[in-house]
Formats: C-alpha cells, sequence, structure tokens
C-alpha cells in the first residue's frame, strides 16, 4: 500500500542501539493491543467521512498520473511510462482516512490525501527511460502532479 522512505538513526543512537542488542538478555513481549482492538480500529476508520470532492479529488491525482496532460503538465508526459493504476486510488483513499483518524479527526481533508500522497504514489508511477536518464524519479513526478492538481 506504502512505499515510505526510510530514515536511519545518528550515529550516537545506532550506537546505544548496537550496544543494548548485543547484550545477553531474553526479550519479553508484551501486549500491546488485541486483534478485536486493531478489528474495531479498522471498522472506525473505514467510517472516517470522505466528502464526493475529495473523492473525486484523488481519482484526478491518479489521473494525472495517466494523462497528465489533462491537468496543464504535459511536460510529464514523456516522463510517465505507467500511471498509477485503480489500486492506486483506492490505496490513496484508505491512507487518506487512516491519517485523518491518527489526527483524530472524523473527516478527510485535502491535507490527508497530500501528505499521505506521496507514499502511495512513488511507486505505483513508472517513469519512463528517458525520465531516469535526465534523473527524473518517481517521486518528482508525483510531487509535480500533488502541487498541480486543483484541491477542492
Amino acid at each position: 500500500m506504502l512505499k515510505l522512505k526510510v530514515t536511519y538513526p545518528l550515529k550516537e543512537e545506532e550506537l546505544q542501539i548496537v550496544r543494548r542488542m548485543s547484550e545477553e538478555q531474553t526479550p519479553q513481549a508484551r501486549t500491546v493491543v488485541t486483534p478485536a482492538e486493531i478489528i474495531a480500529a479498522r471498522r472506525v476508520v473505514n467510517e472516517v467521512y470522505i466528502d464526493e470532492k475529495i473523492e473525486r479529488y484523488i481519482v484526478d491525482i491518479v489521473f494525472a498520473t495517466r494523462e497528465p496532460e489533462h491537468y496543464g503538465l504535459p511536460d510529464l508526459k514523456p516522463l510517465i511510462a505507467f500511471g498509477a493504476s485503480p489500486r492506486a486510488s483506492i490505496n490513496l483513499m484508505k491512507a487518506a482516512r487512516a491519517h485523518a483518524f491518527l489526527r483524530q479527526r472524523g473527516y478527510v481533508t485535502p491535507e490527508d490525501v497530500k501528505a499521505i500522497g506521496l507514499d502511495v504514489l512513488r511507486h505505483r508511477v513508472i517513469v519512463t527511460y528517458e525520465a531516469e536518464a535526465e534523473e527524473v524519479q518517481a517521486e518528482d513526478v508525483v510531487r509535480r502532479v500533488l502541487n498541480q492538481v486543483e484541491v477542492p
């Protein structure tokens, strides 16, 4: 569903991690959340309200990766080999709902979509060899799309 960027610890933090993990001790697992609580949370996330305008915004973002010329981005057309699929729209909607839920809101805003858009779409847009030769990555394309598509 998502492709996140990895952030590595600082040198001193990593040194502490290495020291802590090299000690001879048996790790103790503890229950943080039950399966029933996870299922309940998923139900709540699925009930987060998403307005039709936001749904259309999500679909426009995905379509802009397929037909960038229709969204004021004609220069992206030769850089995109494959735009995002319908699964991108589905996952972007799910992720936006989850983002709103984590922000303790019962509704999705365009900012939720933008906040999670790069993570959902960066591995769903395939750039051309020409784009790679110009050092343009899918992430660059997605950023341009998110900045260009009109926000409701």
